[in-house]
């Protein structure tokens, strides 16, 4: 009879089937959505790119973003964003890493491709965008998004992303110079002398409009009317509505990407060297921010100094929440602020070099959601198993302290009669 249910040639056994198979569609609709976004681009790159029929400049970068941002108002309480204002370690750990350690692993391999290609198979703007995506802040919207569905700490993504696009504007343009290959090949971004003052007044209007200002809001909310908004967002599961817009940026992404001919003016060999190389990279750097998150116990217990009598110890293991929103922000670049600063910076270059330049950033922070949505599965079991060692540690110590105490651990009501005390638990309590 078992047997017959799991038949799937059986009307129960054919729902059966497509019960499973629509299970999956909706777990895995983020990786959908994006694929669907991807083709419409392609298709019909005129509907979302910057300028196009639905001013994606606006409806998306400025509309879905603050979307996510007022969203995340209302489900971070206000305490956790002044206790992670005041991190220092967490700031010095993931804008140290976005702006110092990316960019020096970078260099590296780009010096490196230049010494094992010099026919110049991979295209030099590419790696000139690759010194730049590397000097970039973290990405705004995706941080956020993502580590809140791996049950990390949103409020401390929600910090570090605006610290590091605070930043980002006034270190990038000068960072990214100073880093590029002194080869004759790079002459040509060397001097690129635009005009940024367009640029610092549209990124910070954005940072502005998008981010700040709904945020306050959806804290404002949360502050007046506590109780109805954890209602609401339980019971709707507004969350999702973040990860939805996620799909919106793809869009106007490779739009904009298409609409511009960037990808279709490469070589076969250059796409497939940049896509492959993008989710290395991705992984490696993720495995970075894990490993200075929680380093090993040799390290966070055995490195440490005195400052005014307290012992510090700058390397202790960070919590498993705080962990996740480093290793979601730190690998992680940001096209809506990366895109405008490289136009800016490289105004007076032919559109078909600026393109070209932005090919590593357009798709490197659409590959980083596509990788980033499984490291979020990854990263809710690894969550778990943390979460269940420190369960069963606490309960191994409560049962020894109950012990060694004389205590009835097995919860059987009598009395120890074993040491010849003749003390009951509560009597034995009252001591």
């Amino acid at each position: 009879m078992s047997i017959s249910n799991h038949d799937p040639t059986t009307p129960r056994g054919i729902t059966q089937t497509l019960k499973t198979i629509a299970l999956f569609i909706l777990h895995q609709w983020l990786l959908i959505g994006i694929g669907v976004a991807c083709v419409l681009a392609y298709y019909f790159p005129n509907v979302a790119k910057s300028g196009g029929i639905i001013r994606s400049e606006y409806s998306i970068l400025y509309g879905a973003m603050a979307l996510i941002f007022l969203i995340s108002g209302l489900s971070v309480p206000r305490e956790k964003l002044i206790i992670h204002l005041l991190n220092w370690r967490l700031h010095v750990l993931v804008q140290g890493l976005s702006f110092l350690v990316i960019p020096a692993f970078i260099l590296a391999i780009v010096h490196i491709i230049l010494a094992g290609d010099p026919n110049e198979h991979i295209d030099r703007a590419l790696l000139a965008g690759y010194i730049f995506l590397a000097c970039i802040p973290t990405t705004i919207a995706s941080n956020v998004v993502m580590t809140r569905s791996a049950g990390g700490d949103d409020a401390a993504a929600l910090v570090e992303v605006i610290i590091a696009n605070f930043l980002g504007p006034f270190i990038t343009a000068g960072w990214t110079v100073t880093l590029l290959p002194k080869s004759s090949e790079f002459d040509v971004w060397r001097s690129g002398d635009g005009d940024l003052s367009d640029m610092y007044r549209d990124v910070f209007k954005q940072l502005g409009l998008a981010v700040l200002l709904p945020l306050v809001v959806g804290q404002l909310i949360r502050w007046v009317w506590p109780d109805i908004v954890g209602k609401v967002l339980a019971k709707y599961r507004i969350a999702k509505i973040s990860t939805a817009c996620l799909i919106l940026l793809v869009w106007s992404t490779f739009s904009s990407c298409f609409a511009t001919g960037a990808l279709q003016t490469l070589s076969a060999s250059s796409i497939v060297f940049v896509v492959l190389f993008n989710i290395a990279l991705y992984m490696f750097l993720t495995a970075v921010c894990f490993y200075c998150s929680r380093p090993p116990k040799i390290i966070s217990s055995g490195v440490s100094f005195t400052v005014r009598g307290k012992t510090v110890y700058p390397f202790q293991q960070m919590s498993p929440q705080e962990t996740i929103a480093v290793c979601f922000c730190g690998p992680a670049k940001s096209t809506a602020l990366g895109i405008p600063l490289l136009y800016a910076m490289w105004g007076p270059l032919s559109l078909y070099i600026k393109s070209k330049t932005s090919v590593p950033v357009l798709l490197y922070t659409t590959e980083q959601i596509c990788v980033a949505h499984f490291f979020v599965h990854m990263f809710k079991w690894w969550h778990r198993r943390v979460d269940r060692k420190s369960a069963s540690a606490s309960d191994v110590e409560c049962d020894g302290e109950g012990r060694g105490r004389g205590e009835d651990v097995d919860g059987d009501g009598l009395e120890d009669k074993s040491k010849g005390a003749g003390v009951s638990l509560s009597q034995e309590g009252n001591k």
